[in-house]
């Protein structure tokens, strides 16, 4: 768990540092952050220190007392089977009650954090939304990085877009570092401010108007940036943040959004191609002088004219059900991305319980198989399993988000692949044999060398 912290301290290095955060607010992280670690830190303890006691047990021969005893391998892992079944199920409820609710702490305390003052208000080239602009900078330097290059600003305004643009060759950060006001002096630049016509016709000439400046002065107030309520709650749809019960009525929605979906696209293209409408109303009327044989060509009973716009309207109708449907196939593929996270993430709460109590019967039979206890070989194979087992895990739910397989077997393929692993171990240690038997195999090539070597003999 200590090293998982590290990581996950430096995987978001980025939003707590420059930060002026309190030491409450980094707990807090802390401690939102730690069970979203328990599905990969709980299955990999158990693997370690099943190897590593099962292992001190054959090493000092406790096993081999045991059985001298009438105690066989089965009934010393009767009451830690009892455990290790009790705690796949606390691992299951774990992860339904524990881990959504921190999650949905964590996710809103990330947020929270992002919004607070930084320490350094302005980053480099990258937009950074600053009070009640928009602004980029190519570079920074001075003793208090205080001097600017090449700024960019974009205004907000009461309507949604970027009407308002500011251009500077240079620039200067001023104000105090206990103060909530900046001021940000530009020096020869542009000031772009697109003019909004009532007329639809004046619009499309796309008329703005230019100002330029050799000096212009922006205070910016940042007092609400460091207003934020650290607890506050405000996302909470992520398909970390559901239980079970919560998970299936999204799945059920997101279903049904997927279905209406594809059948609104598929009414959509039957009304198009007038596949529905084919037969209503339709006379046909015989002619007698048709033979047999003759050609019956539709193309023969209109003129150029007519026939340049039959050919316009398919193709015209054609193209524009094309395109619908691409972007349909763009939007369902989102969708679905979205239905397969949600459908691995109430499987996942399932497979954690039966990993745990699987690693258990694959750690104990491999430690007294090979009777090495402490920190030594055991932690190595332990850890050579568990990246296996995490991998194979990984690489299936990168495919089962993209749809290549379904997402039951992603979240449940590792664990399916254990399962007989666990079986054949736990059979060859209560038969008391190793993993395997190389003595079929090396032996007729030691008495092949050995017959050899008697007959240079002779």
């Amino acid at each position: 768990m200590f090293i998982l912290l590290l990581q996950t301290i430096w995987l978001f290095i980025s939003e707590l540092a420059g930060k002026d955060l309190d030491f409450s607010v980094i707990v807090k992280f802390l401690t939102f952050a730690t069970p979203r670690l328990i599905p990969m830190v709980l299955p990999l303890t158990i693997l370690l220190t099943s190897i590593m006691i099962f292992g001190n047990f054959a090493e000092n021969y406790e096993f081999a007392a045991m059985k001298s005893s009438g105690i066989s391998l089965q009934r010393a892992m009767r009451t830690l089977s009892v455990f290790i079944f009790f705690v796949g199920i606390g691992a299951f409820l774990f992860s339904n009650t524990v881990i959504p609710r921190s999650e949905k702490r964590f996710i809103n305390l990330r947020k929270n954090i992002v919004k607070v003052k930084p320490a350094m208000v302005i980053a480099p080239n990258q937009f950074n939304d600053l009070g009640d602009i928009n602004i980029k900078v190519a570079e920074k330097f001075g003793d208090n990085d205080q001097f600017l290059n090449d700024i960019i600003i974009h205004k907000k305004a009461a309507r949604p877009g970027n009407f308002t643009v500011i251009k500077a060759v240079n620039g200067e950060l001023k104000g105090s570092v206990d103060s909530d006001l900046i001021t940000l002096e530009l020096n020869d630049g542009n000031y772009y401010d697109e003019i909004q016509q009532r007329s639809s016709q004046r619009r499309k000439k796309l008329p703005f108007a230019k100002t330029h400046f050799k000096k212009y002065v922006l205070n910016l107030d940042l007092s609400a940036l460091g207003d934020v309520d650290m607890d506050a709650q405000v996302h909470n749809k992520g398909y970390h943040m559901l239980n079970v019960s919560e998970l299936r009525s999204e799945i059920d929605t997101l279903s049904d959004a997927v279905n209406k979906e594809i059948n609104s696209l598929q009414g959509d293209v039957d009304r198009s191609n007038g596949v529905r409408d084919l037969n209503k109303n339709l006379k046909i009327e015989v002619d007698e002088n048709v033979k047999e044989n003759d050609s019956l060509d539709f193309k023969d009973h209109f003129d150029t004219n007519q026939k340049i716009q039959i050919y316009g309207v398919a193709f015209s109708n054609a193209d524009g059900m094309i395109r619908k449907i691409s972007t349909t196939k763009r939007s369902l593929a989102i969708r679905k991305r979205g239905l397969n996270k949600y459908e691995m993430s109430l499987h996942d709460k399932y497979a954690l319980g039966v990993a745990c109590v699987l690693l258990f019967f694959v750690g104990a039979p491999l430690g007294a198989i090979i009777r090495k206890g402490g920190l030594g070989l055991p932690i190595v194979i332990g850890v050579v399993l568990f990246l296996t087992y995490h991998f194979i895990g990984i690489f299936a739910k990168n495919g089962a988000e993209e749809g290549g397989i379904p997402p039951f077997v992603g979240s449940w393929l590792s664990t399916f692949i254990i399962f007989p692993l666990s079986i054949f171990l736990t059979r060859r240690a209560t038969s008391d044999r190793g993993i395997s038997n190389f003595d079929t195999v090396i032996q007729p090539i030691r008495d092949f060398f050995a017959k050899r070597l008697s007959k240079s003999k002779k």
